[in-house]
């Protein structure tokens, strides 16, 4: 797993990792996936990382968020990712979003939105919705043209 480079500022911490999850979303587009990635961060450290694999894997629910929780709760040893930060190439699917709440994810920071399917307020708003009993942040926008370029990349060589 990568670690941060030392410069410590917030902002810049973001962006690490974000730029981390879009590596894990070329993973994805190599092996014939949609190219999404996720990287689950605490205390400035990568804990889980995940790639789309529903195709390769035959498991609907292997999208990048899941691999990622999954990753994370084996290798800490505990369904709730308390305190942590999930890095997301696009914005969580209602599946995802659901997984996300339950394991207690505290921030959600995505890059481009997903209008037909998204669910922290493109086309849902559960990550924020304020029936929960656990409220995460939620920012969005971070490297978005980067992360939305891959998508379009790869939709147009399947057309």
């Amino acid at each position: 797993m990568a670690d941060p480079k030392p410069d410590g500022e917030s902002e810049s911490l973001d962006v690490f990792w974000m730029q981390r999850a879009l590596e894990l979303a070329d993973r994805a587009a190599q092996l014939g996936e949609v190219p999404i990635g996720a990287v689950l961060v605490k205390d400035d450290c990568s804990i889980g990382e995940g790639w789309n694999s529903p195709i390769s894997s035959h498991d609907p629910t292997a999208h990048a968020e899941i691999n990622a929780l999954r990753d994370a709760a084996r290798r800490i040893g505990n369904y709730r990712l308390l305190d942590t930060t999930l890095y997301v190439t696009v914005e969580p699917c209602v599946m995802c979003a659901g997984a996300i709440i339950h394991a207690r994810v505290k921030t959600v920071v995505y890059g481009a939105r997903e209008p037909k399917t998204g669910a922290a307020g493109s086309a849902f708003n559960l990550l924020d919705a304020p029936q929960h009993n656990h409220v995460l942040c939620i920012r969005h926008g971070l490297l978005a043209n980067e992360s939305a370029a891959r998508l379009h990349t790869f939709f147009r060589t399947r057309r």
